[in-house]
């Protein structure tokens, strides 16, 4: 059985929660959060708001990609890099084309 984005998540929150040396108390606290609810982000039961994305990465002292595990930062990066240079070309001044 595949494990879903929300159980993935939740375990990356966990791995990186226990790497700090956090109770799941000590980190809902610093979110804002009840205890029970990091639970439920912890066990794929909750899916957590960008808002609270950002809080978790800030609260654990990791940059957003990294609550997505390694494998996640780098498709964004190749993605930018592919970018043809007809792209990035500048649109000529008050012309539109049809």
């Amino acid at each position: 059985m595949a494990t879903s984005p929300q159980h993935a998540f939740g375990n990356r929150i966990r791995e990186l929660r226990a790497a700090a040396g956090m109770t799941q108390e000590d980190l809902a606290e610093r979110c804002g959060l009840f205890r029970t609810y990091m639970s439920r982000i912890e066990t794929g039961k909750a899916n957590p708001t960008l808002t609270m994305i950002h809080a978790l990465a800030g609260s654990l002292g990791v940059p957003i990609p990294a609550l997505f595990g390694e494998a996640a930062a780098a498709p964004a990066r190749r993605a930018r890099s592919a970018t043809p240079a007809s792209a990035k070309a500048r649109p000529s001044r008050g012309r539109v084309s049809r």
